[in-house]
């Protein structure tokens, strides 16, 4: 008995075969690769990590509102060059490959209008204007460790508002999850990350929670009808337009805090928000809710290890025990 031989297809099993893949990936290049999406989901954990560190830094010397509105100025400056350039390019390439419709396709907008540029504007005061401000409010009178691990429970409140708003089936798994969060969030208001906790702070860290929470749900609806870079330039430049009203104070702080606290709030608005917001917005567009999600996770435990580093304050054994339970509970409830 003879061992069957693998032999080339005839034309017509090749041909049946390359429809069938060519069905599956119709545009093979087109998948997106993974290392981009990973590297740009830690460019993002690293950066908003970090500005937790940065926020407790720069917020001796500068008030929430003014730090809010110092660090959309820069992220609005930043991302405004970084949209001005590639449109550069674009446009360049357009005029070089068809030029006599380069001048029409130059003139061509990407720009959402109507109610979906509404929702990008409101998305933009809602996280980069409200959140901000209450983070910054927040850690004034938290800890970074605290502040970071108590906005960490914003996927759970996504989970939650789906299930009211979008009427998806409460699960045993969510309860269990949510229940283990709440006990993790008691422990660190009873005690804070440091061993003090301000109930204030914490109730403001709560309700940037609530903000992120909304910015998620809005900006993942908005992304299908907008463009990452898009969307996240114009939602800056809508934040900023909000704080304005912080203007006068801004100035007048800028005249008296040091050097490093203003370098501080540039970081953040260059690093955290421009850049980690445009890497965000790549991973939310290519990776599913729930595997975007899964990267934050990594978002508190990094700021609490530079809060550590940076800022020397060490941890409360209790808060950890919360932060471990806060953790656990997001991802219980929210990993299948």
């Amino acid at each position: 008995m003879t061992s069957p031989s693998i032999t080339e297809p005839t034309a017509p099993t090749r041909a049946a075969t390359e429809g069938s893949r060519a069905a599956a990936y119709p545009l093979r290049d087109a998948r997106p690769r993974s290392w981009p999406i990973l590297a740009a989901a830690g460019t993002t954990v690293f950066l908003w990590a970090s500005a937790f560190v940065g926020i407790r830094f720069a917020g001796h010397d500068y008030s929430p509102g003014a730090m809010a509105l110092g660090r959309m100025v820069a992220a609005s400056t930043a991302l405004s060059a970084f949209v001005a350039f590639t449109t550069g390019v674009r446009r360049a390439r357009t005029q070089r490959t068809v030029p006599r419709q380069g001048n029409l396709a130059a003139r061509q907008t990407l720009l959402p209008r109507g109610g979906t540029l509404g929702l990008v504007a409101l998305w933009g005061v809602a996280w980069f204007g409200g959140y901000n401000v209450a983070l910054n409010a927040a850690e004034r009178l938290v800890d970074a460790g605290t502040a970071a691990l108590l906005v960490s429970v914003a996927p759970i409140l996504v989970a939650v508002a789906a299930i009211l708003v979008l009427g998806e089936r409460l699960t045993g798994r969510l309860g269990v999850g949510v229940a283990i969060a709440f006990a993790g969030v008691t422990l660190i208001a009873a005690g804070g990350f440091t061993g003090h906790a301000d109930k204030v702070g914490v109730a403001l860290a709560v309700l940037s929670a609530v903000l992120y929470a909304f910015g998620v749900l809005l900006q993942k609806r908005l992304l299908a009808r907008v463009d990452a870079v898009t969307m996240t330039w114009l939602g800056a430049l809508a934040g900023t337009a909000a704080l304005l009203p912080f203007a006068p104070t801004l100035v007048a702080q800028l005249a008296a805090a040091p050097l490093p606290a203003t370098l501080g709030v540039l970081f953040l608005g260059v690093f955290p928000t421009a850049i980690g917001f445009l890497t965000w917005g790549y991973v939310l567009s290519r990776w599913t809710a729930g595997r975007t999600t899964a990267a934050t996770y990594l978002v508190p435990p990094v700021a609490v290890l530079l809060s550590w580093t940076l800022l020397g304050e060490v941890p409360a054994p209790l808060a950890l025990l919360g932060g471990a339970l806060c953790l656990t509970g997001v991802v219980f409830a929210t990993r299948r």
